[in-house]
Order: C-alpha cells, then sequence, then structure tokens
C-alpha cells in the first residue's frame, strides 16, 4: 500500500505543481528551460503511475464493503461515459462545448464507477484519491476564464463516438486479459 500512496504522492504533486506553484513552476522552467521543465514534471507522473500500477497490484484485498452485483452494470455505463469525456476534449465534436474541463470530469466519473465496483481498501485509496485530485484541478481550472472551444462537425461526431466506443472496447479487452472482467462472467 506504501508504493501505491506515493506513487499518488508524486502524481498528484506533479499534476498541481504549475496551478499550485506557478511562481515554482517558472523558476524550474527559467532554470532548465520550458521543454525540460515539462520533462521533469513527466518523468516524476510517469514515476508516480507506474508506482501506482505497481502499489495497486501488490496491495492486501482488504474489503470494507460488498458491491451489489447491479453496480457492475452501472460501472461498465459510468466508463463509457468516462472513455468519451477523456476524448471529448480532443475531439472535433459538436459536444465538445457541453463541458468545461472534459478530461477531468472523465476521471472524476472513472473514480465513481471504479467505486461503486470495488469495496477494498486499495481501491478506495486509489479511486477516493484520483476522484478527489480530479476535483482540485477542476477548482484550480476554474480560476480562469472558460475558454470556448471551436465549433465541431457531424463528421466530428461521429469520430467521436466510433473512437470512443473502440477505446471501450481495448479497455475492456485489457481488463478481462489482466484478469478483471468488467462484464458478468456466466
Amino acid at each position: 500500500m506504501t508504493l501505491l500512496v506515493v506513487g499518488l504522492v508524486l502524481w498528484t504533486a506533479a499534476h498541481l505543481f504549475k496551478p499550485a506553484l506557478p511562481d515554482a513552476r517558472a523558476t524550474l522552467a527559467a532554470r532548465l528551460g520550458e521543454k525540460p521543465s515539462k520533462g521533469v514534471v513527466a518523468l516524476v507522473i510517469a514515476l508516480g503511475l507506474v508506482l501506482i500500477v505497481i502499489g495497486f497490484r501488490q496491495a492486501p484485498v482488504e474489503s470494507v464493503w460488498f458491491p451489489p452485483t447491479w453496480t457492475i452494470h452501472l460501472n461498465n455505463l459510468l466508463m463509457l461515459i468516462a472513455v468519451a469525456l477523456l476524448g471529448l476534449g480532443h475531439s472535433k465534436s459538436r459536444a465538445r462545448a457541453w463541458v468545461r474541463d472534459p478530461m477531468l470530469t472523465g476521471v472524476l466519473v472513472w473514480a465513481i464507477a471504479h467505486l461503486l465496483v470495488n469495496g477494498d481498501v486499495a481501491s478506495i485509496v486509489l479511486f477516493g484519491w484520483m476522484g478527489a485530485w480530479a476535483l482540485v484541478e477542476m477548482a484550480f481550472a476554474r480560476r480562469k476564464p472558460a475558454t470556448v472551444p471551436p465549433a465541431g462537425s457531424l463528421a466530428g461526431d461521429i469520430r467521436f463516438v466510433v473512437i470512443s466506443l473502440v477505446v471501450f472496447a481495448v479497455i475492456v479487452a485489457i481488463h478481462t486479459w489482466l484478469g478483471y472482467p468488467p462484464f458478468p462472467q456466466g
């Protein structure tokens, strides 16, 4: 569990470095240069992600609650929405204008979906932390005026839906391959 928490701390610190400590981030960029300083932050994020994965996989399963079976279906629906939201920020879809922080909203929906179906301590720590991180990031983002994205098109909408469905299918396949099948096994 220690590696999981250390990974989450690194992930959070690296992501909040610029919005929470803009002067320190500017100082780092001035010393190293803009691209190298971004590289350092990216390395810290990558290290955090590796530690999160290793820590989560090694954490003992200590159940706090036992989710009802029907939450699996709600999780899958929410995950499809989360995948769509994560891609929405980079899409040419008309839906892009509907959500101010689509990627962070996607992370929040992802976290909630996983909390619905996982009642163990490691899952509560991981998904609860990531959901809280997304909310904090949104609060920092709301300090700046919203920018209106360029208008999308019908073709952009179609690409967005197709890509979202393909990515969701890949995530389902990877989860199944790792031994965490997202659909009920009969």
